[in-house]
């Protein structure tokens, strides 16, 4: 068994039209959802043994943000293909994680992100912003990760308690 948390990163700001995709940074709310995310796992222990964040500003800030809170900061590791993954990128990268590894995180986008959750636990599951979906996957590795392997433990948003 592996335990995977996905991640939507938290809510961006759209103020400056100027600023490209992958720039821009998180909104007011998004700053202050992230920390308040990892302080609630942080509540809960979890502390996973990789955290993969796509390599746009406001997925590396909401990674870092929730990183920080769990004492992980030297942990997150940036990773190009997470931006803009689709679903299937998404398990590709969860299927390439180390043997190792329990346990992870992957900080990245919608669609892919509410995609990728619904895949693998069979059910359509939308992901709102900063929200953290954690799976527990009936494999042995990590290269055994595709839709159906897994099973929505938990899913935690902003404002629940």
């Amino acid at each position: 068994m592996k335990t995977l948390f996905l991640v939507r990163h938290a809510k961006s700001d759209w103020g400056d039209p100027g600023l490209a995709d992958h720039d821009r940074p998180l909104d007011a709310r998004g700053q202050r959802d992230a920390p308040a995310m990892g302080l609630r796992l942080a509540e809960r222990h979890v502390r996973p043994d990789v955290i993969l964040t796509s390599t746009a500003l406001r997925a590396r800030t909401t990674a870092a943000a929730i990183a920080g809170a769990l004492g992980l900061d030297g942990l997150v590791v940036e990773k190009r293909s997470l931006y803009g993954a689709s679903s299937r990128g998404i398990l590709s990268v969860a299927a390439g994680l180390p043997s190792e590894a329990e346990s992870a995180m992957l900080v990245g986008h919608n669609p892919g992100m509410s995609e990728a959750v619904s895949e693998l636990c069979g059910e359509w599951l939308e992901l709102p912003t900063c929200a953290v979906a954690e799976l527990v996957l009936d494999v042995g590795d990590w290269a055994e990760v595709v839709e159906g392997t897994g099973e929505l433990a938990r899913l935690s948003v902003p404002g629940d308690r």
